[in-house]
């Protein structure tokens, strides 16, 4: 038996902001959620399958109209007419109170209850499996701890959208759980949803994040895609294998400029890093330049120089947009005048004692009356997120080597 374990579809997720990018590649990333699911269906239908398991938010919110739910229904029937079956839960983006529309699912699909857990059995191929989705978007209730005991005699498959414990602080913990909950259900695989990293949990038993089947965002980078479990004729677990669906990737490239002297060395340096870049599929990269150079000053004083600079050196591949550039070198030659050091050294200080306040700091910057009247389309995991102590430590990162750079060019 292979079950393709899959979550996060988040189908027709917006990608706010990229119309502020020159040449961003928009109609890409826009369909990028789309490609991934015919990607997790075409590969469904070839292995085959004998079950997809989807781990709640299939969608990203309510459907703005009905297109995204003919879209997804004519996949499932895709699905349908191989003989595969569909077992599905709500998570906190699709969950029960969002959805002001619905489709009725095509018949291989069984979309599991939110009032309660059930299972759904499959005899022929030797399979249970036990779920319930989300009835609100706020869900902060335990519930595997209600889900029935084990099927004797079958392959005993947990579905569930869920906030595990284990650090995984930039997921809300909704339905939350423990590792122990999970286990005392005794079932042989639990497919999770709800934290956008791929991660093997625990293999006895099985407790598995596929991750999203696509990036949506910079944050969100590397290989996408679902799990592929094959269990033998013990109705064991004989082994689970990642396979990539995405069709649009996000990449960090860190670059290292130490000892070049001026910008059109650093510019030659990163157009050589861009060849180390697969020419597979769509890539959107976030370039960071590090290192001790000389050039530091002038990287911050001709940013927008430099960002188009290497926008038009990724123009030369194909499949390369530049989403990003971030300038985190420093100075090289150590002279920056004693009032001038002196100055710098407060500010670094300053900063670093904001840095130990962080839930201070971003009180008050959420309190702001600015933040209040800033359009959505600005907020968010790559905008301006003042809940986002990552965000604030760029920010003050960004503040000091700006300051810096216009000192030094001043002396």
């Amino acid at each position: 038996m292979k079950i393709l374990h899959a979550a996060d579809l988040h189908i027709d997720s917006p990608l706010r902001g990229l119309a502020a990018y020159e040449g961003a590649p928009e109609e890409d990333l826009r369909l990028a959620t789309r490609g991934a699911l015919e990607n997790l269906v075409r590969l469904a239908i070839e292995l085959p399958v004998d079950a997809v398991l989807l781990a709640g938010d299939v969608y990203d919110g309510d459907w703005q109209d009905y297109q995204t739910g003919l879209y997804f229904s004519g996949q499932m029937a895709r699905l349908g007419r191989a003989g595969i079956r569909v077992y599905m839960v709500s998570g906190n983006h699709d969950a029960q109170n969002l959805m002001t529309r619905s489709l009725r699912p095509p018949d291989n699909v069984h979309m599991f209850a939110t009032d309660r857990p059930e299972t759904v059995r499959d005899e022929k191929a030797g399979l249970a499996v036990h779920g319930q989705g989300f009835a609100r978007w706020d869900l902060d209730e335990n519930l595997v701890t209600a889900y029935p005991a084990r099927d004797g005699g079958l392959f005993n498959v947990g579905l569930l959208h869920t906030g595990l414990e284990g650090g995984y602080r930039e997921h809300k913990r909704y339905a939350p759980c423990t590792v122990a909950d999970l286990e005392a259900r005794d079932y042989d695989y639990w497919a999770l949803g709800h934290v956008h990293k791929q991660q093997i949990v625990r293999d006895d038993p099985w407790i598995v994040y596929p991750g999203n089947i696509q990036g949506r965002h910079a944050r969100e980078t590397g290989p996408k895609g679902c799990f592929v479990v094959t269990v033998d004729g013990d109705l064991k677990v004989e082994k689970v294998e990642h396979h990539d669906l995405d069709t649009a990737r996000w990449e960090h490239r860190q670059v290292d400029v130490t000892g070049r002297d001026d910008l059109d060395q650093v510019l030659s340096l990163v157009a050589q890093r861009f060849q180390e870049i697969p020419d597979e599929k769509l890539t959107a990269v976030r370039v960071t330049l590090t290192g001790a150079t000389s050039a530091h000053a002038a990287l911050w004083r001709d940013r927008e120089r430099i960002v188009n600079e290497l926008r038009a050196a990724a123009g030369h591949h194909p499949h390369l947009w530049l989403e990003k550039v971030q300038v985190r070198t420093s100075g090289d030659d150590g002279d920056s005048g004693e009032g001038v050091s002196g100055l710098l050294t407060d500010l670094r200080r300053t900063l670093s004692v904001l840095g130990t306040d962080p839930d201070g700091l971003m009180a008050r910057l959420s309190s702001h009356p600015l933040i209040g009247r800033m359009p959505a389309e600005l907020r968010g995991p790559e905008g301006i997120a003042p809940d986002d102590s990552a965000w604030i430590r760029s920010l003050a990162d960004d503040a000091y080597q700006l300051v810096e750079s216009l000192l030094q060019e001043t002396r």
